[in-house]
């Protein structure tokens, strides 16, 4: 962590969006004592590695959320950004609230279905009740499909399963392959033997066609899911684990002519979004040739941090180097696979690392909180 900077009174961040990136770049502008605002609309940090479980284990989505106002006090504003005047320099809140930055780091991530992602701003409270609910229906349903068959897909199929051995669980997913496209053929195939093994049905290379008429996360016996294929199953419910959105709102209108196809935005190397020297983008949001993950948000914050941090010494600027991939897949708590740095790991080393409690340990401690047992 970097030492203190000395910065003049017309130092201000702005961070919108407390997800990993968000708040790996909190605490670093912390460890320099720059002035920052970090800018979310909820009222706590969610660690969305660990949503899965929170959906079949009652009392685990307390461990998920973190308060931000314990972590961050007067640096936190809770809010929604709908624009950012940038010849001003001003973020617009909803409220008619109008925050002034020298330096911008947008973090807004990206948003999907519950119970992967969490809805808009619901309040930490709230925000555990709708998983107790959910464990409750998951344990009353004879039937589950979980339809989407990327890592989120996987992951709450063997979640469930690892729980209620005896339960029926159907994983429908549109390609032939599970998981993310970067993984190693090697851990993609051990993906689809350990849900083989642990009883979940697979019905790869199909479509769900019916999706708008089929209710989510809520127990509704006999309902039809019907595929491309012509294939119909009945189910009591049905968990949605497709249709990741980047958050692009807040930023959309002000930076119409750096956005990428899908919404985030274009960045140089050192995470400027093209064309601006004091405007990041960081995590989900940044147009990055690399999976979308916790892990590579937290070191974008740092790089962005480091970069404001060079730019007001006039010092060069630290280049951002997408690394070879790292992703443990959780496949419940006593099973998993994976790769490091582009090498095949297996279950002793994905449980010990992340799958008995998936990190939630490492959230608490970078917001320097005690997490609740």
């Amino acid at each position: 962590m970097g030492g203190t900077v000395s910065v003049d009174g017309s130092v201000h961040v702005v961070i919108v969006g407390g997800g990993f990136g968000g708040i790996a770049a909190g605490n670093h502008l912390k460890s320099y004592s720059i002035p920052f605002t970090l800018i979310d609309m909820k009222d706590s940090f969610h660690h969305n590695p660990g949503a899965l479980r929170a959906s079949v284990e009652s009392g685990f989505a307390k461990k998920t959320l973190i308060p931000f106002a314990k972590t961050f006090a007067n640096n936190f504003k809770q809010g929604k950004v709908i624009d950012i005047d940038l010849e001003k320099q001003d973020v617009i809140l909803e409220n008619g609230e109008i925050v002034h930055f020298s330096h911008l780091i947008l973090a807004t991530g990206s948003s999907g279905p519950f119970p992967g992602k969490l809805v808009e701003a619901v309040t930490m409270e709230n925000a555990i009740q709708m998983y107790e609910d959910l464990v409750e229906k998951v344990q009353e349903a004879q039937r589950v499909v979980v339809i989407g068959g990327g890592s989120a897909g996987v992951e709450m199929a063997a979640e469930i399963k690892t729980d209620y051995p005896s339960k029926e669980v159907t994983l429908i997913h549109s390609k032939i392959a599970l998981a993310d496209v970067q993984l190693l053929p090697s851990v993609r195939q051990g993906l689809k033997d350990i849900l083989l093994q642990k009883g979940v049905v697979l019905q790869l290379g199909q479509k769900v066609i019916n999706l708008q008429d089929l209710v989510m996360n809520e127990i509704q016996n006999n309902m039809k899911v019907v595929t491309d294929k012509g294939l119909e199953i009945m189910t009591d419910m049905v968990i949605c684990c497709t249709g990741i959105k980047i958050n692009s709102s807040a930023y959309a209108n002000a930076f119409k002519n750096q956005l990428a196809e899908n919404g985030a935005l274009l960045v140089n190397e050192y995470l400027q979004v093209n064309g601006m020297e004091n405007v990041y983008a960081i995590g989900d949001c940044a147009d990055v040739k690399e999976p979308k993950m916790a892990y590579h948000a937290g070191l974008h914050g740092v790089v962005a941090v480091d970069n404001i941090v060079n730019t007001l010494g006039k010092k060069s600027l630290k280049v951002y180097k997408p690394g070879s991939l790292t992703m443990l897949l959780s496949m419940g708590r006593n099973n998993g696979i994976g790769q490091i740095n582009g090498w095949h790991v297996g279950k002793f080393v994905v449980v010990m690392a992340k799958s008995k409690d998936l990190l939630v340990w490492k959230s608490w401690k970078e917001m320097d909180q005690t997490a609740p047992h």
